[in-house]
């Protein structure tokens, strides 16, 4: 990012990430769901006609598919859970020792896809992907400063800006810088995020146009962990090891880092417009993204810790560019939304250099074209919303289909109940089809071998607002690939079960309330059946927060948000980290977990910035040192944090 072009960008265009929450259309106007302590009014900006003050209610955050939320200011301990790393809710990760460092993942979520993806999946928790960029629509320039502390010589900062220059175009730009030294020898981490993007729609409407550039760099020092005999020194809680730099790394002078950068733009035009309730509207729709990304792993002198390997220096480097064309007819009437399309995707995945690993040739790269027809169908019945969407491809040297379905019924507007139903089937992930590496035993070709992972999920959601949210999901894996260790070849490859794998997961969540005080609740219950030792995660998993809120001084200039959370998840066989691939596998003779971890917090509001100090894992020193987030690797020890969130209305 040190090109001038990027600083042309920055100057052109803009971009962002907030905190917000859901709008309800009542009379073509959009009103926010219980705002709280919040700033409403903002100063007068003339060419929008408006009067002497500015609802927040203007201030819009848009998502691709066209959700809308708001600006929101206000200080609640769902803003708690959010003022971290990633900047959204922690609940089923847990993060290694350092800031920007990876998370092991203690549940499995709703996932869907067509193609295979890029592999390092250990490194993608911070990339933002295309649903992950916001657009925006606002009466008056407006930024957000974040800022929070991290474990030794640096912070995390996040500065976001975004204008109108009319009423019809937007432009926002934003950049989260991190780096943090970290407690442990070769722990360094270094991630930085630019977001560019632009919202733009003409005065009849017709058109509408949205896009994004991002780059984004994630870089990681990797210390390989503790050696099993430091694992002994750490749990033993000796004086002489709380200080955590005196632990030699397991492997010296590596590291690894991901890059990627994003062209993307989705622009609709109505070529025909409802005339009356008896007509209808048809909309072309066209979306071209191109995605250019790589990971690379270095490592000065080669280590045993891998295995033997070609050379004594590592530089194994993999790249993907994906260029992605989509052109769509959507037809809006009374029988409610039909949408046909077609997706163009040319895939470019591998490496410069061919290789033979005892006799059997390796090839360097998987180049193909991929088309896919696509249809959705939309309709709204009295309180009762369906969706169902549908893909398939139908040319190039892969193969797949999606199909998703939707229902939900909206009991008032604080109740409703959602149903769904998707079933997949998609070639896995590039590494686990091709890999190259230096060392020998991170070399294979499964592209011919691997069957397509097959997926079927229902789940159920019922909100009920004064009695509790529950989420329901059953899944059943077919051909579910994973990463493990091979004894054979000693090393960690990937593996694929054919057996079928269901996994249920159901979670609850209520916050009570008596006076100033509130208890806000989170349980989570998952049981894997079929295959034992391919999936694990603990049956439980636990979040409780007690606090006590108040307005203090005159006109409550300060609200305050004072108390504890409890985390806890039950002991399992948690997954192991590969450094090299940036990919956790299954192993099955290290169970973890079963340690509490209790955070003090003390968060305040005044006017539009939002201040939080956090003592984090306060019961280190007196419940043992027994607490990793994945074998070999600590979690975080006892620490205090400090960091704000600030608005600007101009």
């Amino acid at each position: 990012m040190r090109n001038p072009i990027f600083i042309t960008f920055f100057i052109l265009s803009c971009f962002g990430t907030l905190n917000c929450q859901t709008l309800k259309k009542n009379n073509n106007q959009s009103f926010p769901s219980g705002i709280s302590k919040d700033s409403s009014k903002v100063k007068r900006q003339k060419n929008f006609g408006l009067k002497d003050s500015i609802s927040i209610f203007y201030y819009k955050i848009i998502s691709i598919e066209n959700d809308t939320t708001i600006v929101d200011t206000s200080l609640t301990i769902k803003k708690d859970y959010k003022f971290n790393y990633l900047r959204r809710d922690e609940f089923g990760l847990i993060p290694f020792a350092n800031a920007g460092q990876t998370y092991n993942a203690l549940k499995l979520d709703r996932n869907s896809k067509l193609l295979p993806v890029f592999g390092a999946r250990a490194r993608h928790y911070n990339y933002m992907e295309v649903e992950d960029i916001d657009y925006y629509e606002v009466p008056t320039p407006f930024s957000e400063l974040f800022f929070k502390t991290v474990f030794e010589q640096g912070q995390i900062l996040d500065a976001f800006f975004t204008i109108n220059t009319s009423r019809q175009f937007n432009m926002s730009v934003a950049y989260k810088g991190m780096r943090s030294l970290g407690n442990y020898q070769n722990s360094l981490t270094s991630t930085g995020n630019l977001r560019l993007t632009s919202n733009y729609h003409t005065k009849d409407e017709r058109y509408h146009l949205k896009g994004h550039i991002t780059f984004q760099d994630l870089l990681n020092n990797e210390s390989g962990g503790l050696t099993d005999f430091d694992v002994e020194q750490f749990t033993s809680g000796s004086d002489e090891f709380l200080d955590r730099s005196v632990f030699d790394p397991a492997i010296q002078n590596a590291d690894n880092i991901l890059e990627g950068k994003r062209f993307y733009l989705n622009h609709s035009y109505a070529l025909i417009r409802e005339a009356d309730s008896t007509s209808g509207t048809l909309i072309l729709k066209n979306r071209v993204s191109f995605e250019d990304k790589y990971y690379q792993f270095n490592q000065s002198l080669r280590d045993d810790y891998f295995g033997p390997a070609f050379s004594r220096r590592i530089k194994d480097r993999v790249t993907l560019e994906n260029f992605e064309a989509n052109l769509a007819a959507l037809w809006k009437s009374v029988i409610g939304e039909v949408s046909f399309g077609v997706t163009y995707n040319k895939l470019n995945y591998g490496y410069d250099f061919s290789t033979i690993i005892d006799n059997e040739y390796i090839i360097n790269r998987i180049v193909t074209n991929t088309i896919a027809l696509e249809g959705s169908y939309k309709k709204q019945f009295g309180d009762v919303n369906l969706w169902t969407k549908a893909s398939t491809i139908v040319s190039g040297e892969f193969s797949g289909y999606q199909f998703e379905a939707e229902a939900s019924y909206q009991f008032d507007e604080d109740n409703e109940i959602i149903a769904n139903f998707s079933s997949a089937s998609a070639a896995s992930n590039f590494n686990t089809l091709l890999y190259q590496s230096n060392y020998i035993n991170y070399n294979w070709y499964n592209k011919d071998r691997f069957s397509n992972e097959k997926t079927s999920q229902i789940g159920l959601d019922l909100n009920l607002n004064k009695i509790a949210d529950f989420s329901l999901d059953y899944t059943v894996y077919n051909d579910y690939t994973y990463f493990a260790f091979s004894e054979e070849n000693a090393g960690v490859k990937p593996f694929q079960e054919a057996q079928a794998i269901s996994y249920l997961k159901f979670s609850a969540g209520r916050q009570f309330e008596i006076g100033k005080f509130s208890l806000d609740n989170k349980v989570m219950y998952q049981q894997v059946g079929g295959v034992e030792g391919v999936i694990n995660v603990p049956d439980l998993i636990l979040r409780n927060s007690l606090y006590y809120s108040d307005g203090l001084f005159k006109n409550d200039a300060l609200f305050l948000q004072t108390g504890i959370t409890f985390n806890y998840f039950t002991e399992f066989n948690a997954n192991a980290y590969d450094p090299l691939l940036a990919e956790f596998y299954v192993q099955n003779n290290t169970k973890l977990g079963n340690f509490p971890r209790l955070d003090v917090f003390v968060n305040a509001k005044v006017r539009q910035t939002r201040i939080f100090l956090k003592a984090e894992h306060v019961n280190a020193a007196f419940t043992g040192y027994d607490y990793f987030a994945a074998p070999n690797y600590p979690y975080r020890d006892f620490n205090i944090r400090f960091g704000i969130v600030w608005n600007f209305f101009l």
